[in-house]
């Protein structure tokens, strides 16, 4: 379970969100060996960054874009290692506070007044980060079934140095994988995903990655504590979560792991459950994220 919620299931290669006319592409001013950005939606609208999770890409955001483009300005990023961006600048070293630097460079260099970050699984500790980092700066976050310390959703008492060892043994096993099996479906590569991951692999494919960005990343998703970091978030946090209504589903019991995760925020996170959906929220209940996401924003 602890996989299946750092490990996302990932969409298809397909149509990506198309950059619009009304903004220019940020490659023109904005250059990263860690991270690509498109920039679509309102040239003067408000501000929103959003990050995806481990071995997505910006086309998981494909129907959330259309439903935002037409009011706020969107930075959609892109984790160079992930799908089809080579790793470049994440080929070596630690991946997770390299990209929360460059987004927090973007904003800086971009401009951004105060913007808005919604993140999903590994993008959403990235949210957090840069929230704690950036204070005032950051007008809001929303994080996607996310957590400051996923193995505390398994276990409250669970510290850095219990998953330690199963966070180095996930990074070789991703290391001794071949690079076809890493596209292939979860089954096939011997991750294991959790309830629905397969289902997911096997009707909206795998994007994969880099072999050592993949790695890397599901060793610092398993092991990054930023429990400690919550006190320096000022910006309202919204945690959103797949959810069952089925007493079967172990989705039906993770309410309060979500509540405990956050419980030192300066001020109490706003949590919306997705019924139905399972770590996908965006994929899985597309809908219902959209009614989130719209209050959200409005707050």
């Amino acid at each position: 379970m602890a996989l299946g919620l750092a490990a996302a299931p990932v969409m298809a290669q397909g149509p990506r969100p198309a950059v619009s006319d009304s903004a220019p592409a940020v490659d023109e001013v904005f250059v990263s060996d860690r991270i690509h950005i498109e920039v679509t939606g309102r040239e003067n609208g408000p501000d929103i960054i959003l990050i995806p999770g481990l071995a997505s890409t910006s086309a998981v955001w494909a129907k959330l874009v259309p439903v935002l483009e037409g009011r706020y300005r969107l930075h959609l990023v892109n984790v160079r290692g992930f799908g089809e961006y080579p790793p470049q600048g994440n080929a070596r070293g630690h991946l997770t506070t390299e990209i929360a630097s460059e987004i927090k460079r973007y904003i800086r260099e971009g401009g951004l007044e105060r913007p808005a970050i919604i993140g999903h699984s590994m993008g959403g500790q990235l949210a957090l980060r840069v929230a704690a980092d950036e204070g005032e700066g950051i007008s809001k976050v929303m994080v996607l079934d996310s957590s400051p310390f996923f193995p505390s959703l398994i276990n409250r008492g669970a510290t850095r140095a219990d998953v330690e060892p199963l966070a180095r043994l996930v990074f070789q096993g991703v290391m001794m994988l071949g690079d076809e099996m890493l596209r292939s479906t979860a089954a096939q590569s011997g991750i294991d995903l959790g309830a629905g991951g397969d289902h997911l692999f096997n009707s909206l494919g795998w994007q994969g990655g880099d072999r050592r960005v993949l790695a890397q990343g599901l060793y610092e998703v398993l092991t990054n504590d930023l429990r400690y970091r919550l006190p320096d978030i000022t910006a309202p946090v919204t945690v959103v979560y797949g959810w069952s209504d089925k007493a079967e589903n172990p989705r039906a019991q993770v309410d309060d792991a979500f509540r405990y995760g956050y419980m030192n925020l300066r001020r109490p996170a706003r949590f919306e459950r997705m019924n139905g959906a399972e770590h996908m929220v965006m994929i899985d209940t597309p809908k219902q994220l959209e009614l989130a996401v719209k209050r959200f924003l409005a707050d």
